[in-house]
């Protein structure tokens, strides 16, 4: 695997740091998040250091755990964004046939 850029681990050590103090912000252990996520304790903690070699689903199920993972997907859709409610005017069809 390709070694990732410095935006990339920066990104994803901000990630591990912002899912850190959600955990304590909500009084949960490292131990219930991991349970309450279906993962080890071990991919938790890769996870919260911002490795960039965990997995999606690791990803996205501690953020369901945590209680943010619709304001993840949320922060995605490109129809939330000025340029994305302009554009999808003008890129998708009108109407789709059936």
């Amino acid at each position: 695997m390709p070694r990732p850029s410095v935006r990339v681990s920066a990104a994803a050590k901000s990630i591990g740091e912002q899912f850190v103090a959600w955990r304590k912000l909500q009084g949960l252990t490292a131990l219930q998040v991991s349970e309450r996520a279906g993962i080890s304790r071990t991919t938790l903690r890769r996870v919260e250091t911002g490795d960039t070699g965990v997995g999606v689903q690791a990803l996205l199920s501690v953020a369901r755990a945590l209680g943010v993972l619709d304001a993840l997907v949320k922060a995605t859709d490109p129809y939330e964004t000025d340029l994305g409610r302009a554009r999808a005017d003008e890129t998708l069809p009108k109407r789709v046939r059936q």
